[in-house]
């Protein structure tokens, strides 16, 4: 059997993970949930990695849950659909808090759960004949474990008009929906994704991994207090004043000169 996804890491730190079930449109079962799962914790704690890309093998991005798989589930009972359920919620939320800036190379169709792999991802390039779905209720289904992660990109409003159609979307429509940020040519696909990847490359590493924590932590604080969103930011960027690549990082402009963490490409 074919490795279930293909990784690689490059000497700039920059990870290209694949999925690899293209005969299948690289749809997901519990093997491949649990295997992302571990790798993207891997991920998070790896001092080598800088930046992560995600993408498909051949002519899809992710097509959503292995059918077979979900059918087979007909047998299982309540408790264990719920144990299944929960493998795919956790497998978003490891990605969404991965601890190091998420691209998602979108290749060819995103459908159903493969939209919520597109919504854990930091920055999104789609190549123009990408195709996007919420298609769950063509099927009797809905689009449950992956919707806080969908709604948070697309708002409710836009969550309600794509939940409740299943309706299939092209790439410049994902990009008004807040899905992706960027419709790449597909002859210039690649090549823009090399350019994106090194604007990733640029910043501080620790200063990201804080920025996505901030970000996160101050959507969660939406409901707080302005004293408690305030001490919260207050405390973030005093330590970040005093940490090495603050220092660091000032003391480079002050010097006019390229920080520690800068390499020359």
């Amino acid at each position: 059997m074919s490795e279930l996804y293909l990784y690689e890491c490059d000497e700039r730190g920059v990870a290209t993970l694949t999925l690899n079930r293209g005969e299948i449109h690289n749809a997901f079962n519990d093997e491949l949930i649990e295997l992302l799962s571990q790798k993207f914790k891997e991920i998070s704690t790896d001092d080598s990695v800088q930046v992560v890309v995600l993408t498909g093998a051949g002519k899809s991005f992710c097509a959503g849950a292995d059918l077979n798989w979900m059918k087979s589930m007909i047998n299982y009972s309540e408790e264990e659909n719920i144990k299944d359920s929960q493998a795919l919620s956790d497998l978003f939320h490891i990605i969404n808090t991965c601890s190091k800036p998420v691209i998602g190379k979108v290749n060819g169709a995103a459908l159903g759960g493969g939209v919520g792999l597109v919504a854990v991802c930091d920055y999104v390039l789609a190549s123009e004949s990408a195709l996007f779905g919420l298609t769950e209720v063509m099927l009797g289904l809905v689009p449950a474990v992956i919707s806080p992660f969908v709604i948070a990109k697309m708002g409710e409003s836009n969550a309600r008009a794509t939940f409740l159609t299943g309706e299939r979307f092209d790439a410049k429509r994902a990009m008004e929906l807040g899905l992706v940020h960027q419709v790449s040519l597909d002859r210039h696909f690649h090549n823009d994704c090399e350019e994106l990847v090194k604007k990733f490359l640029k910043p501080a590493p620790g200063a990201q991994r804080v920025a996505k924590e901030l970000i996160r932590n101050v959507c969660e604080l939406s409901s707080a207090s302005y004293e408690q969103k305030s001490k919260y930011t207050c405390e973030t960027i005093a330590k970040r004043r005093v940490s090495a690549e603050g220092q660091e990082g000032m003391n480079a402009l002050l010097e006019k000169r390229r920080p520690n963490w800068k390499k020359e490409k």
